[in-house]
């Protein structure tokens, strides 16, 4: 008896992936093919497929990258896409990216072997940019339709995109417009060809014309599936990576190696203790190492009880939690000079289990070699054999403990093995400190110290410091030292400008880090107009970029002007207006932060050291990796492993992480239920990418304003 294994059809409402199975009928004793979990990425250097790229490497996605520039790259014919394993036939790759739709010459050999490849086992092709003319099931863009700048403009999701791939997103796809004297995107819109079978996902109004232009779409024809792409893009822009999820969605059919989501996780260090003022006259920090000694009035900042209710109804509104990293000498002093009041402490301490916390030491010391404050910029000390001086294993260790029982004593729901040194000292800090402090990793590891963060801008990698783990913070460029909106603006003024205008000329010091501003910023409006939106858009974009990494700002911002929040609000707020509900941001305290970059790396390593497998049979999905290493997967929910579910849901999948001691682990895929009201026999369940509910990109374009280092942590 024969039997057909069908392509089930897209129709709008449900896209149903069918990787893995053969466009022409099958005699019964054929084997079902195996499809490997892996991406063909065929690039020509250009910045969209870079783009799709990164967006696999950052994922944990396995892929196969030819560079059509690169001479002595493998010729792409038969053989390189498929071969027979075991008696049965394999496809090498769940799917092809192509620079356009036909990045070779004229009747070449290797487009027809991509084309015969698609045409047997069912495989998508990506068209990562490419223009709008009829052989991609398009009009032409010119006469009918449009081509020029997109910047500015909010394209729209359409019913079949929601229904599709594109359903985690809210609606509208905002197209970046970061400078006037810039064309950041360049697009074709167009509408489908008369009689092709084409539906556009994401789509935007053609300039002056009532109807609207294909910028994301499907054709279908010659029995292939194509997803055609008409605007450009590099790997960091907003819209990109909005839209980067739904392609790899859409290639791989839901079913692939690796998981993209959303996080975000904000630290609040200082707690408890009082931060240093700018001074505006000075153009320096009385009371810190950047002022002269003796120069200048102290003129602390630190929060007061009504800065905790106003972080706790903050949070209740964004339904979101702050880490508090605390010093608990700051309190302590300020009972011994207030006749034994503390009214901040009593209010936090009432208040602890609204907040997660993290010990920041004691005194908030600096804990690298001894400091010599008696010159600007400060230096390392040294012994009288000019070797440097370090800060002992003892009061290092002394720090930790002695401000982890004050919070044990004060009853914060800690987590004991995580700490942040103050200004992440006894870290390696340039110039004056090239190597970590020797007496560091011991004191950590006297005093069960497991994760230990890092900051990013200086020492971005994770590494092992005794028996600890870093975990890198983004610093966010809300200076510690500001309490008032004027400032911050003047601080950002003094680093910003150059000696001419009347700044420190850091920025002219420091190209490769820093854009000099064309004018200093009004002290009254600068905030909010310039330093708001840029921190905003930075911020968004790690969050946008699958970088669970955490940002850092300081107590001082939560108090007087509370200056924070603008930044905050506008980094979530412009998250809930991109994302549908089931896409939220990922909120994880540090420990858990710092696993999930381990995992990460492990698998990493797994990937490039090619030591992973994973192939799809029907609706079967087998995956080895090492012993030792975490698998990590995205599939369609419903997904089980052993009858148990895997994962845990997110942008209308289930992702996760699993662990499978060395051996092989099997994945059973959902049947789709118009499979299974038909009663197909096959074996080969098509799983389907189901409507979803809603998530917000990665660093910052050129000629945008890149911060330094300087400033933002004390």
């Amino acid at each position: 008896m024969k039997r057909t294994i069908r392509i089930t059809a897209l129709v709008v409402g449900t896209l149903l992936a069918t990787v893995g199975l053969p466009t022409a009928a099958a005699q019964a004793d054929d084997p079902a093919p195996r499809v490997d979990l892996r991406v063909l990425v065929v690039s020509d250097g250009g910045p969209s497929t870079d783009a799709i790229a990164a967006e696999l490497e950052s994922a944990g996605t396995p892929y196969t990258e030819v560079d059509l520039e690169d001479t002595g790259r493998p010729v792409i014919d038969a053989g390189f896409l498929a071969d027979t394993v075991d008696g049965r036939p394999r496809a090498k790759y769940q799917a092809v990216v192509l620079p356009n739709d036909n990045p070779f010459p004229t009747g070449s050999a290797e487009m027809a072997a991509i084309v015969a490849y698609e045409q047997t086992y069912a495989i998508p092709q990506v068209d990562a940019y490419t223009y709008a003319r009829p052989q991609v099931g398009l009009n032409a863009a010119v006469g009918t339709g449009y081509a020029g700048s997109v910047d500015g403009v909010r394209a729209e999701v359409t019913q079949a995109g929601r229904a599709g791939p594109f359903g985690y997103l809210e609606g509208t796809v905002p197209f970046e417009d970061n400078s006037p004297t810039v064309n950041e995107s360049y697009a074709y819109l167009s509408t489908p060809v008369a009689g092709a079978d084409f539906t556009p996902y994401v789509q935007a109004a053609i300039p002056g014309r009532p109807t609207m232009g294909s910028l994301v779409g499907e054709y279908r024809h010659d029995g292939r599936r194509e997803l055609v792409v008409t605007f450009v893009y590099n790997r960091y822009q907003q819209q990109y990576r909005l839209l980067a999820r739904g392609i790899v969605a859409w290639m791989t059919g839901g079913v692939h190696l690796g998981a993209d989501r959303n996080y975000f996780a904000v630290h609040v260090d200082d707690v408890l203790a009082a931060d240093d003022r700018w001074d505006t006259e000075l153009n320096c920090t009385p009371g810190d190492v950047d002022c002269q000694p003796g120069e200048g009035t102290p003129n602390p900042i630190r929060m007061v009880p009504a800065d905790v209710d106003r972080a706790t109804a903050w949070q209740d509104d964004r339904d979101f939690t702050l880490d508090f990293a605390y010093n608990a000498s700051g309190t302590v002093d300020h009972r011994e000079d207030h006749d034994g009041q503390d009214p901040l402490a009593d209010k936090l301490v009432a208040d602890r289990g609204r907040f997660r916390w993290i010990n920041h030491t004691y005194t908030h010391a600096f804990l690298g070699c001894v400091q010599d404050t008696s010159v600007v910029p400060w230096k390392c000390a040294t012994n009288p054999d000019g070797s440097t001086r370090w800060v002992g294993r003892n009061e290092i260790a002394d720090e930790i403990a002695t401000n982890e029982a004050w919070g044990v004593a004060a009853g914060l729901p800690l987590s004991r093995d995580e700490l942040v040194t103050g200004e992440h000292s006894g870290l390696k800090v340039a110039p004056q400190q090239p190597e970590d402090n020797p007496h560091l990793g011991p004191a950590l590891t006297d005093t069960g110290i497991r994760w230990l963060g890092s900051d990013n801008s200086r020492d971005p990698g994770q590494r092992r410091v005794g028996t600890a783990t870093t975990v890198s913070r983004y610093p966010m460029n809300i200076f510690y030292n500001a309490g008032r909106e004027a400032e911050q603006v003047d601080e950002y003024n003094w680093i910003y400008t150059a000696r001419a205008q009347g700044g420190s000329g850091i920025c002219e010091d420091n190209p490769a880090t820093s854009t000099c501003l064309a004018a200093p910023l009004d002290t009254a409006t600068g905030y909010a107009e310039h330093i708001v939106p840029l921190e905003t858009r930075i911020a968004l974009g790690h969050v946008l970029a699958n970088d669970p990494r955490p940002h850092f700002i300081h107590q001082s911002n939560l108090a007087e002007d509370r200056i924070a929040y603008p930044v905050l609000d506008g980094v979530l707020g412009g998250y809930d207006q991109l994302f549908s509900a089931d896409t939220p941001v990922v909120n994880l305290r540090m420990k858990d932060i710092g696993v999930e970059m381990q995992r990460r790396a492990a698998w990493r390593a797994a990937l490039d050291a090619d030591q992973v497998t994973a192939y799809r049979i029907g609706g079967s999905v087998t995956v080895r990796a090492p012993e030792g290493v975490a698998i990590t997967a995205t599939m369609p929910t419903g997904t089980r492993h052993d009858s148990t579910g895997f994962g845990a849901p997110y942008a209308g999948a289930v992702s996760g992480w699993a662990s499978a001691e060395g051996l092989p682990y099997t994945l059973e895929l959902p049947v789709p239920a118009s499979a299974a009201a038909e009663g197909d026999s096959s074996g080969a369940p098509a799983p389907t990418l189901a409507p979803t509910s809603a998530a917000p990109r990665a660093e910052v374009p050129s000629g945008v304003l890149k911060p330094v280092p300087y400033g933002a942590e004390r």
